[in-house]
């Protein structure tokens, strides 16, 4: 757990209170070896292993070591036999190391199953106080529990499965403080994509971010997942959210969390990480969130993101050459002609789903838009856990998707990453709630706009990008 200061101690940001105390020690270049609480594996881990292997070493932390089939594993069939030979033996990869080394795994047949950034929070795996790393680097997302989590490289991998530790630079500090009452429908998605077009694509490189503000403590742990989760996509390390009693009601009588009076004990150290008051960041962002929109992107990078009641840019206004360019670039590839009505786009697809957005108040937020209304384009919805999956259909939202004309599937990272049979077609448009809308990140050729789980369930409705506040006009 995180020391605190001394009287009289340097005031520390929650960042620091949770590096300080994980440093094993410290060289005179500045690197830090830090000590990690919690290593996820997916199927990309088999370099890694691989690097094991050939040392003849074993797995230094067995029981902070777990193993998550996600990345690779198809969302229709579930039987090996009968799924793609490259993408089974991706999965029997793992299966053979996790056995070997004797790492607790989630098969496709677990219950306890799905998308790693998902599974690490539900599960209590994530707690707050802990460094967490994962070969994926979303793995910024269970920063949403005051953790420092971040993702890493296959050598990095390795080191960590053979020492438990490893060695990091320490990242400036940023806040990014919300201030306000949020309006009725706009959620943690709409607020990380206004960061993003804020600050830039590399705004926040070089640092763990911090959100707070009243905004912030005003999210569902759900939403604070989604918005740590997108912390990438600014550019930074990591995204941290102090712990309160939100976080406290979330992780009471998860599985791998502390039990009864080790849980409260606990507590109470969690409630002690945050920033200290009058603490000085490196830097400094503020957004109001009464004046956030809906948002969407337009092009490919998360930052090309305004509010759906906008136009696409028109690079000539641009101002700056090399922005001016990127606009040029994107809007080719993306079949958009600048000054054209982001709400008339139209769209072939929709996918909700991905670590970002495929938790049960997701699945929720899409199912009350879509409830007695007719998809008039296809779509995919992929429920981010064998859990998330269960929850839904005992309240009936899978019935919602299916009604609606949307196919309703196994959890995995889907049609995020495109390498599980999930694709988006070349030159086809996709409405998605996923992280990024790198050119081709949904198949080859595909295009990419990003948006909450609500407006995708929008644009399913209309075949357009839509403003998602027209249609539930009327409802809860």
């Amino acid at each position: 757990m995180a020391r605190m200061g001394a009287a009289g101690a340097s005031p520390r940001t929650l960042f620091d209170k949770v590096w300080d105390a994980h440093v094993v020690v410290q060289r005179e270049d500045g690197q830090s070896l830090l000590w990690i609480d919690r290593h996820f594996l997916h199927e990309g881990s088999f370099h890694a292993f691989d690097k094991l292997k050939a040392r003849d070493a074993e797995v230094a932390r067995p029981d902070l070591t777990f193993g998550i089939e996600d990345h690779y594993v198809p969302t229709r069939v579930r039987d090996l036999d009968k799924i793609d030979p490259a993408i089974r033996r991706m999965i029997e990869q793992l299966r053979a190391n996790t056995l070997r080394h004797r790492l607790r795994l989630f098969d496709l047949d677990d219950p306890g199953q799905g998308i790693v950034h998902v599974v690490g929070p539900e599960q209590g795996l994530t707690l707050p106080g802990l460094t967490i790393v994962c070969g994926d680097s979303h793995t910024a997302t269970n920063g949403a529990f005051g953790a420092l989590a971040f993702g890493i490289g296959a050598s990095e991998v390795a080191h960590v499965l053979m020492t438990q530790t490893l060695w990091q630079k320490k990242p400036k500090r940023l806040r990014v403080t919300v201030e306000g009452k949020l309006a009725p429908g706009i959620v943690a998605k709409d607020i990380a994509l206004s960061v993003i077009a804020t600050i830039g694509a590399d705004g926040a490189a070089g640092h763990a971010i911090e959100y707070a503000g009243s905004t912030i403590r005003g999210l569902s742990m759900e939403g604070r997942l989604t918005l740590c989760n997108l912390s990438i996509e600014a550019g930074g390390r990591c995204g941290m959210v102090a712990p309160d009693e939100t976080t406290l009601i979330y992780l009471r009588d998860r599985t791998y969390a502390p039990h009864g009076e080790d849980f409260e004990r606990a507590a109470g150290d969690w409630l002690a990480l945050a920033s200290d008051a009058g603490v000085a960041f490196d830097k400094e962002v503020r957004l109001d969130g009464a004046e956030i929109a809906p948002i969407v992107t337009w092009g490919t990078s998360p930052e090309d993101a305004l509010p759906i009641t906008m136009q696409v840019p028109d690079p000539d206004k641009a101002g700056d050459p090399g922005r001016a360019a990127h606009i040029r670039d994107a809007l080719d590839y993306m079949g958009l002609k600048a000054g054209q009505n982001l709400a008339d786009i139209r769209v072939d697809r929709v996918f909700i789903g991905s670590c970002t957005n495929s938790r049960i108040e997701d699945i929720r937020a899409a199912a009350a838009v879509l409830a007695g209304r007719k998809a008039t384009v296809p779509g995919l919805v992929s429920p981010g856990s064998a859990q998330v999956k269960r929850q839904a259909e005992e309240e009936g939202l899978d019935k919602v998707f299916t009604q609606a004309g949307l196919e309703w599937v196994e959890p995995g990272c889907s049609m995020c990453v495109g390498m599980n049979g999930d694709l988006v077609a070349p030159g086809e448009r996709c409405a998605s709630t996923t992280n990024r809308n790198f050119r081709g990140r949904q198949g080859p050729g595909s295009r990419t706009h990003l948006m909450s789980p609500a407006m995708a369930a929008a644009a399913a409705v209309t075949g357009h990008l839509t403003d998602m506040r027209v249609l539930l006009e009327g409802r809860n």
